[in-house]
């Protein structure tokens, strides 16, 4: 086992936590490793004036910190999940999954059901728009971005905001939430809630440090988001979300949709297959929406 591990991480105050969560349980399992963190500034970060689908999406927030790693300034990296790309680099390993937090949407400034009609709700997320403009056709949005505390201070300025409830509870902002929002109303983001922990491809020494904090459960979940995403293909646009979770029998039960920008058509499914083929069960839930259920058609939509 190392002596010390470094590790790479965005600078805001939730992903230091994130890294510095990682970093614990690293030591609880190998006492006496030192583990140091290495904070990298990354595109999404500077550019808080451009809404994340503007700058390509996913990855906005990972690919300097991933540079980290590839050069060799840090040993692993923490992301959030929700923030990888649907494929691993073949120059690294996704080496770990920790336990993950609540996956579900949190809205401050009001509940859902107590919106007045018409009411404007901030969000930086293609996702929760589509979602919340289909449960509600008359409500207004606006852009949101910024850290957890910049998001928070600016609920006053809209009827509601919504975040991820997992930030408010790393934080300890959980009273903030209005409401957490239930996977029946709005599915999460492929990985939300999760951790994702990387190492350079070939790093046996990191990558069997990592495996003592890996959690099974936690890691099929974000398996099968991650192959729900993978079978859409690499470059949907489209407002997308999955949800995956075990039943206590061995059986994995995944949620996933497919919605229009605006919220006017949702296609949603579920299937249900042993824990141990979630990517495949994902792949084979998207390609049940792209080609059953009329997904592939809002992507030609799109792209004409």
């Amino acid at each position: 086992m190392p002596s010390r591990l470094r590790v790479a991480t965005r600078g805001s105050q939730l992903a230091k936590w994130q890294a510095q969560f990682v970093a614990d349980r690293l030591i609880e399992a190998h006492p006496g490793l030192i583990v140091e963190l290495l904070v990298v500034e990354t595109t999404g970060d500077r550019r808080l004036d451009v809404p994340i689908w503007e700058m390509g999406g996913q990855g906005v927030f990972v690919r300097e910190v991933q540079a980290a790693v590839l050069d060799g300034r840090a040993d692993l990296a923490v992301h959030s999940a929700k923030d990888l790309p649907s494929t691993t680099a073949p120059e690294l390993d996704l080496a770990c999954v920790p336990v993950r937090e609540d996956a579900r949407d949190a809205l401050i400034g009001s509940t859902l059901a107590e919106l007045p009609p018409g009411a404007r709700v901030a969000t930086g997320s293609v996702r929760r728009r589509a979602q919340l403009a289909w449960l509600r056709p008359d409500l207004t949005f606006a852009g949101l971005r910024g850290n957890i505390a910049t998001r928070i201070a600016k609920a006053a300025d809209h009827h509601a905001i919504v975040v991820a409830a997992a930030a408010l509870y790393r934080l300890g902002l959980a009273d903030q939430a209005s409401e957490v929002l239930s996977t029946d109303d709005l599915l999460p983001q492929v990985g939300q809630g999760a951790l994702a922990v990387e190492c350079r491809a070939g790093d046996c020494v990191t990558s069997s440090s990592l495996a003592a904090i890996e959690d099974p459960v936690a890691r099929r979940a974000v398996d099968a988001e991650r192959g729900f995403l993978a079978g859409l293909g690499g470059g949907c646009d489209l407002p997308v979300g999955a949800y995956a979770v075990e039943d206590g029998d061995g059986r994995l039960i995944i949620d996933g949709f497919l919605a229009t920008l605006d919220g006017r058509i949702l296609l949603r499914d579920r299937v249900t297959g042993p824990a141990e083929s979630g990517a495949a069960l994902g792949s084979g839930l998207a390609e049940r929406l792209l080609f059953e259920a009329g997904g592939s058609m809002l992507l030609e939509d799109l792209a004409s």
